[in-house]
């Protein structure tokens, strides 16, 4: 198995970076994000993920550990494969992506490459409490007191639990006014989403 190669860029193809170690040139695909930051002629250490399959033996370099981290918990997400998750890592930073996981941001997902709605959904669903926000101050970002906030609301708990995700209850509830009884609000939304 290899866990990481250190060696100098000396290719950036259209979706993957070639890496010289001792020699031997190894084609790495690579997040967009990391594809950026790679110089040719650098040296750099990158963390590997090996996927071995019958006709291919790709190799996926990552910059960081935490984005590898990141790149396997999609891979555990039904039809979710490699590729599909480097799309995913590719829309934005691995920060961004994990926050928009933690959010049930579907819509940011399926920005990604070949992501529906449904494949979206079953990431928010199946990461969400898993993800964590690696190295954010979650009070700094108000993105903790953002959560606790719309959990508060009774009118996103009765749509939660109608099958909504929180994101798509929140944003279903913002045109209506928040004075108005629950069961109110409720009703709106229902009417409002059809």
């Amino acid at each position: 198995m290899i866990a990481t190669l250190s060696g100098v860029v000396t290719e950036k193809l259209l979706d993957l970076i070639v890496l010289d170690v001792g020699g031997v040139g190894y084609g790495l695909f690579v997040p967009a994000d990391d594809y950026g930051r790679l110089k040719v002629d650098e040296s750099t250490k990158l963390y590997i993920y090996e996927h071995i399959r019958e006709q291919a033996h790709d190799l996926f370099g990552f910059l960081s550990r935490d984005t590898q981290h990141l790149f396997e918990q999609l891979l555990e997400v039904n039809g979710v494969g490699p590729k599909m998750a480097l799309n995913m890592l590719s829309i934005g930073s691995s920060e961004a992506l994990r926050q928009s996981i933690a959010a049930g941001d579907v819509a940011f997902i399926q920005q990604a490459s070949g992501v529906g709605k449904r494949l979206a959904e079953r990431v928010v669903v199946e990461l969400k409490d898993k993800v964590g926000l690696v190295g954010v101050d979650l009070q700094s970002t108000g993105l903790l007191q953002a959560e606790a906030n719309l959990m508060a609301d009774e009118a996103v708990e009765a749509l939660v639990a109608l099958g909504y995700t929180a994101a798509d209850a929140n944003k279903a509830l913002q045109a209506i006014d928040a004075s108005l009884p629950t069961e109110t609000r409720v009703k709106q939304a229902l009417k409002a989403v059809k």
